[in-house]
């Protein structure tokens, strides 16, 4: 699908504009799923004031998404309207350490954070080494593993505002949910700051190598996937759910539920967006009909469908 391009009335609008500004740029290869179709624009903004300067002077009727590394997340297959933007890391990667708190950009992978503070001999964020995402993501997911969530160790998050504005949210006024938060979903985290817990450097190092052999045992991590499919419904696991509905290994196109662990949906090659979400709903489908229990995707599912 190929949509107007709008690109050009966006630079006519933003003379002042630093980042990158692309009109119908495919979006499958930013994704871990590698699948779905193109942005109308994707920007990416030079920094904090740039993608500020951009929000302010963007129209309010053109739609905006954003998406970091793509870990969690099924574009549809026939792309996004509007302006998708992606923070980079050279503008929003940052990762610096003061006494026992820890500074990152939004764009910075979870894992280098947990590796910052492990270097300064910091506990607590060890369960992000086994996070496949970026601080913008855990921001927005409250994402968790291995007993830790983001909430557990937030001291505050930085954001902008649809009209340009820069909002600071302390970890009560986040609102953290079980995989969510309460933050007005249009706002754009840039930056966040988290408190470590002293700590002996073996002793960090050891419970970062659990969080590593943890994924690497139990998880189809050199697939082509986007990470855990479902949320855990209270007092269950999603996977022993799906399991038990008889879906692991299940096919639709070229989608399967993994044979590794059953809540990770693969690409095997040549499937579609399409065939990626509909396998998800064949799932939800049986583990409703054997169980009586609703499953809710974890997964951000986002565009549109291929006409």
């Amino acid at each position: 699908m190929t949509f107007p391009d709008i690109t050009s009335e966006l630079r006519a609008a933003m003379p002042e504009l630093r980042g990158r500004l692309l009109g119908n740029e495919p979006l499958a290869p930013l994704t871990w799923f590698r699948v779905g179709g193109p942005a109308q624009a994707l920007f990416t903004p030079a920094d904090e004031q740039d993608l500020a300067y951009f929000l302010a002077h963007l129209r309010s009727d053109i739609p905006v998404c954003c998406i970091g590394v793509g870990s969690n997340l099924i574009v549809r297959d026939g792309g996004l309207p509007g302006v998708v933007i992606r923070l980079s890391p050279r503008g929003f990667g940052d990762v610096r350490v003061d006494g026992d708190l820890v500074q990152a950009g939004t764009a910075a992978l979870d894992r280098r954070v947990a590796e910052a503070a492990a270097a300064a001999d910091l506990g607590g964020l060890e369960f992000l080494f086994g996070i496949p995402g970026t601080i913008g993501g855990a921001l927005r997911m409250n994402a968790g593993a291995n007993g830790g969530e983001t909430r557990d160790v937030l001291v505050e998050a930085s954001a902008i505002a649809r009209d340009g504005t820069l909002r600071r949210f302390d970890n009560a006024g986040m609102k953290f949910g079980y995989r969510g938060n309460g933050v007005d979903p249009s706002l754009i985290f840039t930056s966040a700051r988290f408190r470590g817990i002293p700590a002996a450097p073996e002793a960090v190092r050891a419970r970062m190598t659990v969080v590593q052999a943890h994924r690497e045992s139990a998880q189809p991590i050199r697939e082509k996937t986007g990470g855990s499919t479902f949320k855990n419904p209270p007092g269950h696991s999603a996977w022993k759910l799906v399991d038990a509905a008889g879906c692991r290994g299940l096919r639709v196109g070229g989608a399967q539920v993994s044979e590794m662990h059953c809540n990770f949906l693969i690409n095997t090659g040549d499937a579609t967006a399409h065939d990626i979400e509909t396998l998800g709903e064949t799932v939800r489908a049986r583990v409703k009909a054997q169980s009586g229990i609703d499953l809710h995707w974890e997964i951000k599912r986002i565009g549109l469908e291929k006409r």
